[in-house]
């Protein structure tokens, strides 16, 4: 688990590169089981085939996360990406201890890469 910053940033751009440079063949297709989607903590992207990645997200359960739909597959289909086109590509996190962990990572992994289907929510006033 990482202890400073500079750790935390290694390990960012370690999943980073891990989820960005996967050849597309080997990330996760859509379909309906999506069993080869391990239910463990992880950070994942959606990425499309020519156009990259789509969007970044966190959870506690990968397989859960998708199994109940995903608001960036519905902006994918509005936008007429092919579903052949789309895949999943997912780090597990390991160390799952401290659980800000993952909102730490993957908000250091957005500030990188920007993709276009993570909305940011303006705060309250």
């Amino acid at each position: 688990m990482p202890t400073n910053d500079s750790e935390l940033q290694i390990q960012a751009q370690g999943i980073l590169n891990a989820i960005v440079f996967m050849p597309f063949d080997l990330c996760q297709p859509l379909n309906r089981e999506l069993t080869t989607i391990p239910a463990r903590p992880g950070i994942y992207a959606i990425r499309h085939k020519i156009d990259g990645l789509l969007y970044i997200g966190k959870t506690k359960s990968l397989r859960g996360r998708f199994t109940g739909g995903h608001k960036s597959f519905l902006w994918a289909w509005l936008d007429k990406y092919s579903d052949e086109d789309v895949r999943i590509a997912f780090e597990i996190i390991s160390h799952w201890q401290n659980p800000a962990l993952l909102l730490e990572l993957e908000a250091i992994i957005l500030r990188a890469t920007e993709p276009p289907y993570n909305v940011q929510i303006p705060g309250e006033r």
